[in-house]
Formats: structure tokens, C-alpha cells, sequence
């Protein structure tokens, strides 16, 4: 269990970095469930919402929020398994969890409508695409596929992300990050582990290396470059090698587009200068 309680202290506008102080509270996981289900419980009855939806991978992250769902909405809410060219094991884990905690799920298989995409595209400009414009098509369709189910239902959006992922921009713009809520995005990787066994997801599931399954054998620590560990020490204000502490703070500035409102060039009425 984490022995410090990580808290914002300040932003700064040349990093765009949010620094963190440990102020050496235990944040147990029981108030972080509750913490979040009455948060979560506020954000859908304020939106009108009948309940909550979010997208199933087999991982840790997804699973203690469709957990958490469940505990706030009963069988009012949704998980979505959506391979796309996914490892079949991912899939088996996603089904693992959903009858572990009894919670409502679907399977959407979204390779067909993928392989599609890409062909159409790819036929219009006549160009062979990169891995990363490929690789990260299949978030943004995942989004789309929660989106056109949250609406038909009335269900909010729920994302997955985590501190560590959301400082370093370990996401995909409009894809995974386009949610309407992120339940875990104010918790470091470790408490994120943490509330999952509180939540008493499956153990295989807690200890599996994080993985986006964007393609075969890639994994989120291989792809940063370093643990993610390292990245919750360096949030709670303690030391990490130079090298790791710089990495950090460059993933964070370069990806400071993909948290941020997309700006809006506004004219000034009087002698339609631009105020940016």
C-alpha cells in the first residue's frame, strides 16, 4: 500500500508539468473506491446519464473501472470487448473479468471494419502507412464504437487512464482519451493495482504487463522505456535518475496538445486583431 498522498502544487507554464509534493497520507484503497464511486455516481446523474460504459482490453486499468461501475450502477451500465486484430489472449482475460464480477459486457469485433478503413484510405491517397497512424486508428474506432453505444443507451462515457499515463501523454489523442469522465486519472499506476485487489479483480490480471495491444508484443513499459514505477516515484516528489526525470518532463511538454482544449483563434471585434 502506498504510503504518501500525491496532490497538485503548482503548474507551471513553461513545462506545462503538474509537480507533486508527498504529503505521506495512506491513501487505503477502500476510500479510493468510495472516493470514486460517489464521483462517479454525481458525474452521471448530473449529465442525465442512466448509467456508465467503458471499453473492456483485458487489462487492470479497464477492469477496476468496469468494477467500479458495477459496484455505482448495478447492471446498469456496459463493458465493450472490441478486438481489432487484438492478441487472443487479451480477449480471454476481458471475458475472465466480466464473469469474475458478473457485470454486463459485449463483444464488438471491430477487425473487419478496421481492415476496411484502412484499405479505403489507403487506396484514396495511395500510400502505404506508417505503424503509429495505423496502430493508433484503433483507439479512435473503439471510441466511436463506446460512443455510438453510450448514446443509444444513455450511458457516459468512462475512460481508463491513470496520472502516470495522462502526465506523459501516454495516450491516443481522440481515441482512448476521448471519454467523457477518467475515473482513475488522478491515481498513480501503483494505486491503480492497489484498488484492484480491493476490488478483487483476478491476480493474473493485476500482475500481466500493461499493454495498449496495438500491435503484437508491444507493451506500455518496452514502448516509454522505463517502469512505471519510476514514473509514480517521480509524481510523488521522490528521486529518479536524471535521465529518467528529463524523459518525463519531455513526454509531458510535447504531448501537452493532447490535454489541452483545442484553441480557438478569436477576432477582436474592434479591429479584428487575433487574440491568441
Amino acid at each position: 500500500m502506498l504510503e504518501y498522498h500525491v496532490t497538485i502544487e503548482r503548474e507551471t507554464a513553461d513545462l506545462g508539468l503538474i509537480f507533486m509534493r508527498p504529503l505521506y497520507r495512506d491513501r487505503d484503497p477502500e476510500r479510493l473506491a468510495k472516493t470514486i464511486q460517489e464521483w462517479l455516481k454525481k458525474k452521471i446523474e448530473g449529465s442525465g446519464r442512466r448509467g456508465g460504459i467503458v471499453g473492456l482490453s483485458g487489462g487492470i486499468d479497464s477492469a477496476v473501472v468496469a468494477a467500479l461501475l458495477k459496484k455505482v450502477c448495478g447492471f446498469q451500465m456496459l463493458a465493450v470487448i472490441m478486438p481489432c486484430h487484438s492478441q487472443e489472449n487479451d480477449v480471454k482475460d476481458a471475458y475472465k473479468v466480466a464473469e469474475s464480477l458478473d457485470f454486463p459486457h459485449i463483444l464488438v469485433d471491430l477487425t473487419p471494419v478496421y481492415d476496411a478503413l484502412v484499405k479505403s484510405v489507403s487506396s484514396a491517397v495511395d500510400d502505404d502507412f506508417e505503424v503509429l497512424p495505423l496502430a493508433n486508428a484503433k483507439p479512435r474506432l473503439r471510441m466511436t464504437t463506446l460512443y455510438m453505444l453510450g448514446q443509444q443507451r444513455r450511458y457516459l462515457v468512462c475512460g481508463t487512464g491513470n496520472k502516470a499515463e495522462l502526465t506523459i501523454g501516454y495516450f491516443t489523442k481522440h481515441g482512448d482519451s476521448g471519454v467523457d469522465v477518467l475515473p482513475l486519472g488522478d491515481l498513480l499506476k501503483q494505486e491503480v493495482r492497489e484498488l484492484a485487489r480491493y476490488l478483487e479483480i483476478p491476480e493474473e490480471i493485476i500482475a500481466k504487463p500493461p499493454s495498449a495491444g496495438l500491435w503484437k508484443g508491444q507493451t506500455d513499459e518496452g514502448e516509454i522505456g522505463f517502469s512505471y514505477d519510476l514514473i509514480d516515484k517521480y509524481l510523488a516528489g521522490g528521486d529518479v535518475p536524471v535521465e529518467v526525470k528529463d524523459k518525463i518532463e519531455e513526454m509531458n511538454r510535447r504531448s501537452s496538445h493532447k490535454r489541452d482544449v483545442p484553441p480557438v483563434c478569436v477576432i477582436d471585434d474592434d479591429d479584428t486583431t487575433q487574440r491568441w
